[in-house]
């Protein structure tokens, strides 16, 4: 029994650790969560990358395969990893409203100021498409509000340049500045967002600014 257990502690040969490594990437492809974690289980390597440079956890997060997700990262896989065009699981599931996978990469050390291709934090993109619940996600997480891109756009400027004047963006445009961004950073071009606001026709944007500006 004794003999056994010692061959159960026995760490995987380097053939087996490839192979695990392997089927984890199938497992990963395939979404198949209880192959995955069997490849866990014999040793897979959690961020072997494939020709893109993508982790399984990246794989699985583009995907939005949230399980998966949430079983790499409780096995330590890291959530700031970045592929080949500088996605990580965090930044990507930030910028495409993937709030669970989001979430999970919070609880498990995501680096909140950590920034993209564009030189720009999760908050940016998900201000920009409106995405309202992963906005508050990422505020409450301490994302700075104020970050400067590589356009010259904070959260806000994107909220109100690229953005629709939707009820989304209305609603993420008011919870950056109740969470303190500054309303009255200019861009890169020294345009203010007030300003900004009036050029895209967003009535409703221009409102929300004047309130903070009046606060």
């Amino acid at each position: 029994m004794q003999q056994n257990e010692k061959i159960d502690e026995t760490e995987p040969t380097a053939a087996e650790r490839a192979a695990a490594t392997a089927a984890l990437r199938s497992a990963v492809s395939a979404g198949d969560l209880p192959a995955a974690r069997a490849a866990i289980e014999r040793g897979a390597d959690l961020e072997r990358r494939d020709e893109q440079g993508r982790t399984p956890l990246v794989i699985a997060t583009k995907e939005n395969r949230v399980e998966l997700a949430v079983l790499l990262l409780e096995a330590g896989a890291d959530p700031n990893a970045k592929d080949d065009i500088e996605d990580s699981a965090f930044l990507y599931a930030g910028a495409e409203g993937l709030d669970e996978i989001l979430r999970a990469t919070l609880e498990h050390g995501a680096d909140v100021a950590s920034t993209n291709r564009y030189g720009g934090t999760a908050l940016i993109p998900a201000a920009e498409h409106g995405h309202v619940s992963t906005a508050e996600i990422l505020i409450a997480a301490g994302v700075p509000l104020d970050h400067v891109n590589n356009l010259g756009w904070t959260a806000l400027h994107e909220a109100v340049v690229l953005g629709t004047g939707s009820e989304g963006h209305v609603a993420v445009v008011r919870a950056l500045l109740e969470a303190g961004a500054d309303p009255e950073l200019p861009d890169g071009n020294g345009v203010a967002p007030r300003d900004l606001a009036i050029a895209h026709g967003h009535a409703n944007l221009v409102a929300e600014i004047d309130r903070a500006l009046a606060s």
